[in-house]
């Protein structure tokens, strides 16, 4: 593979979408073969050679193979979300964009590579150029500048099958230089094509771009190595006697029964009266956010008359079986009128009845498509709602609560980079800085662009901030289950994920959008997905049991355990719950009958 060493910079003149980046690559693919002269060989000596030949054939192909998989190039989750005065390296060399032969002219000194489009009518320009294998992810990046003005700047991936898929979109400026991170997914082999478009009149510079190909599996396999690295830690128990001794080869049987990665449901008042749909979501779901219940209209559809038995019933459920639950979307939904005599009393009637018993609250919902509170209250208002809601109930985690921030690349409104920048608005309104802030995503989602997922998802990550998909679901089709099971487990492993709610809420007369359950109850294919992946992530070691000296080592997904012993010296099972969430040592003193 040829490296370009000089830094690119593309430059291209672009009028209202008509413009892209202007480049053409070529493969250099021509193959070089050495050739010596060999003596003659006997026979015997050839046949001997050809079986030494084969076997070491045989051995490289394996070694091959394994070398593939053992050596395949790692996932770079890392972002930037400042604008830079340079560009930084590209991720990944490049990837195959570093195969490249660019057009002159280039600039003196051997730093960039230059390119611009001159002429003042509206025409597309050239395409990066490229081939695209079947079945594999692309992970796009690049680093983007204006020459004057700031606007919108998507990438399209043209794949072989002539699809046309968005693969990024950002809010770019000119001075600076910002990073759009995502990708996009090809299902078949030939040419493909990358290029941007934007709505600003205006050149474009782009910099340190890099397309890096990632098989399915190889995909997979990231994923596994992230959840291995963030939902798992190396544990030690150690089981003693009543007396302190320790007791080698005590079978051990362990069940996580709290804590680890939470992962939820919405939840709907049917439950308060259905016992089969109490057993059915409370024996799998350690978070739930009521669907409507909470909501203004739901607690007072008579102006002046609040009824909050309902929620108030819903959440004593939850306690009950320590079920951890979302305040959800609370306070929206009237007019501007309205909205300025009742805010405050509102948010003091129902934060104050909730405080210190919820976990989260959605304070701004789907603001940056409505931008309901700054059209009613002012440029301020979203800032102002966070710091009222902290003062009255600070323990929760605060969130923006947002749709199509990573389920969608054509909708411009809540882009990564616009969402970041509407949550630090907020955290710089006075008072703010010290909030508990959290980043949600409804995730509603079609046909998901997986690479481009887990790209906004990295952008996101960069604020620190913890990342919860509130609300996932994907529409009906003939591959509602796979989508369901390839956005749940990106969700699990990503770094920057803390938690993810399913918006499956069941109702008689069908679900908003996606059903786990029929109404008995009994699993339909999606169902019978999450409780798979529940099942999976909360999987433990069987046949487990304590060495010479009594300790037992193994790696476990972050939880509460119920760790049961038996020993030949006891004469009962001995059963403790040991925390392995948050510390990774334990000692278990097996206390009872003995013999």
């Amino acid at each position: 593979m040829k490296v370009l060493t000089a830094t690119l910079v593309l430059l291209l003149f672009i009028v209202l979408f008509q413009g892209c980046l202007a480049a053409s690559y070529k493969s250099d693919e021509s193959d070089k073969k050495e050739k010596s002269d060999k003596p003659e060989k006997s026979d015997e000596s050839e046949k001997s050679d050809k079986a030494e030949k084969t076997d070491k054939s045989e051995k490289s192909d394996k070694s091959d193979k394994s070398d593939k998989s053992d050596k395949s190039v790692p996932y770079d989750y890392s972002a930037n979300i400042e604008c830079e005065k340079e560009p930084p390296k590209p991720l990944y060399g490049g990837g195959i964009l570093t195969d490249a032969e660019a057009p002159a002219p280039v600039a003196t000194g051997g730093k960039k590579l230059l390119m611009a489009k001159t002429t003042s009518a509206p025409v597309k320009g050239s395409t990066l150029k490229f081939e695209l294998e079947k079945d594999t992810h692309y992970a796009l990046s690049a680093w983007l500048q204006f020459s004057k003005s700031t606007g919108d700047v998507r990438a399209v991936l043209v794949t072989p099958d002539g699809k046309f898929n968005t693969a990024g979109m950002i809010v770019v400026q000119s001075g600076c230089w910002t990073m759009l991170k995502g990708g996009a997914t090809s299902f078949s082999a030939g040419k493909g094509e990358l290029f941007f478009e934007t709505n600003v009149t205006a050149e474009l510079m782009a910099d340190s771009m890099a397309l890096q190909p990632f098989t399915f599996e190889e995909w997979k396999l990231h994923r596994d190595e992230s959840i291995t690295k963030e939902r798992k830690k190396k544990v030690k128990i150690t089981v003693q006697g009543s007396d302190g001794k320790e007791l080698p080869d005590a079978e051990l049987s362990l069940e996580r029964v709290a804590k680890g990665f939470p992962l939820g449901n919405a939840m709907t008042k049917e439950i308060l009266d259905m016992p089969e749909y109490e057993k059915w979501f409370t024996s799998r779901f350690t978070v739930a956010t009521m669907e409507n219940e909470m909501k203004w209209d739901s607690t007072e559809y008579d102006k002046g008359h609040e009824l909050y038995e309902i929620p108030d019933k819903m959440l004593a459920l939850a306690e009950k079986y320590k079920i951890s639950v979302r305040g959800h979307n609370a306070w929206s939904g009237l007019s501007v009128a309205q909205l300025k005599e009742a805010m405050a009393k509102r948010m003091k009637s129902v934060v104050s009845r909730y405080a210190g018993k919820l976990i989260h609250w959605d304070v701004v919902n789907e603001n940056l498509h409505f931008s309901f509170f700054e059209d009613k209250l002012g440029k301020d208002a979203s800032g102002e709602v966070f710091k009222e809601v902290a003062k009255l109930d600070d323990k929760p985690i605060l969130f923006m609560n947002e749709y199509n921030t990573i389920e969608e690349p054509n909708d411009g409104a809540p882009l990564p980079t616009k969402y970041l920048a509407k949550l630090k608005q907020i955290q710089s309104y006075p008072g703010n800085s010290k909030l508990k802030y959290g980043i949600g995503l409804e995730s509603h989602f079609a046909i998901p662009n997986i690479p481009y997922v887990r790209g906004s998802l990295d952008t996101l990550a960069q604020a620190k901030v913890p990342i919860w998909l509130t609300e996932i679901d994907v529409i009906k089709g003939p591959k509602q289950v796979e989508y369901l099971e390839e956005l749940m487990r990106e969700g699990f492993a990503h770094p920057g994920v803390k938690g993810i709610v399913l918006w499956a809420a069941w109702h008689a007369k069908g679900c908003y959008v996606m059903c786990l359950t029929d109404n008995k109850f009994k699993n339909l294919p999606v169902g019978d997905v999450v409780d798979k992946l529940i099942a999976e992530w909360k999987d433990v070691p069987k046949d487990a049991k304590t060495d010479d000296k009594g300790v037992f080592e193994a790696e476990l997904f972050h939880g509460e355990y119920n760790v049961t012993v038996k020993h030949k010296s006891l004469k009962e099972l001995f059963m403790e719950t040991v925390d392995l969430d948050s510390k990774s040592e334990a000692t278990i003193k097996a206390k009872g009958k003995e013999y």
